[in-house]
């Protein structure tokens, strides 16, 4: 039986995950963070091992002794976290200080050769779960009209400038003015301050980053994305197609509709 391994972070994304794979008879072995991930992850996976954030020689035991050399990264850890109560072990100190610059992918990627040096490899989740992709063209019953394609448009560009500086994924615009830009905060928070400057009718962008390593941190949508919409009356939301995450499609989409929002797949 195949076995793979999952280090497992907030949201619905791990559970998904390793539900789709228990129902193809892979077994799972879930690597879960403390305060990060849903205690509920341990329905879904063959075994559950907890720990810390930061705590990196325990993560890499953990998977050599269950045997496991490939395993999947599925959902975000809060980055204030590392402002807070993060404690990282020896080797998690060694791999940040070779960081130079402390960017999401930066750290990533390193992560992924230091697993790789103890003969763990990281896949991408999209080769498991290439039916989760958001396709090309408009997934609701809302379209953007003219004026609305136009702030997609210009939002691209800007989402995918703040992408190339590793800064996040998202931006809120509205007439050509951009209105939030996602930072540590996160995809729903920044909608939600960009929805009450703009004062309703905003457009929402989240792309891929320039170059993105498709093993990391993927665009995703879902439930909380559109009632994050909902809380400022924003418009529509436009998503890279092919590279973006959706989860629960069929709640979102129905939620999106009941609200009078759009989801759409774009490609530039």
């Amino acid at each position: 039986m195949e076995r793979i391994g999952l280090i497992a972070g907030n949201g619905r994304f791990p559970l998904l995950f390793a539900g789709h794979l228990k129902s193809m008879g892979v077994e799972v072995i879930a690597v879960a963070h403390s305060g990060e991930t849903r205690d509920d992850l341990e329905k879904h996976v063959h075994k559950i091992f907890w720990i810390k954030v930061g705590q990196l020689g325990k993560l890499i035991k953990i998977f050599k002794d269950e045997k496991v050399q490939n395993v999947v990264m599925a959902g975000g850890i809060k980055k204030t976290r590392l402002f807070t109560d993060v404690l990282p072990d020896l080797r998690a100190i060694r791999l940040l200080s070779s960081v130079r610059e402390k960017k999401d992918d930066a750290i990533l990627r390193a992560l992924a050769a230091d697993l790789e040096k103890e003969g763990i490899t990281i896949k991408d989740s999209i080769s498991y779960l290439s039916s989760l992709l958001v396709e090309e063209g408009p997934l609701t019953k809302r379209k953007p009209n003219k004026k609305e394609f136009e702030d997609i448009e210009y939002g691209w560009k800007v989402a995918k400038s703040i992408g190339k500086l590793d800064i996040g994924q998202s931006v809120v615009v509205k007439d050509k003015v951009v209105l939030a830009v996602e930072a540590i905060e996160g995809t729903d928070e920044a909608i939600k301050r960009g929805g009450r400057l703009g004062q309703e009718k905003v457009i929402v962008v989240k792309t891929c980053k320039p170059g993105q390593d498709l093993r990391f941190d993927l665009p995703t949508i879902g439930p909380g994305t559109i009632a994050s919409m909902k809380t400022v009356h924003a418009s529509l939301i436009a998503v890279e197609a092919g590279r973006t995450l959706i989860l629960d499609r069929e709640e979102t989409v129905l939620a999106a509709n009941e609200g009078g929002i759009g989801i759409i797949g774009v490609r530039y």
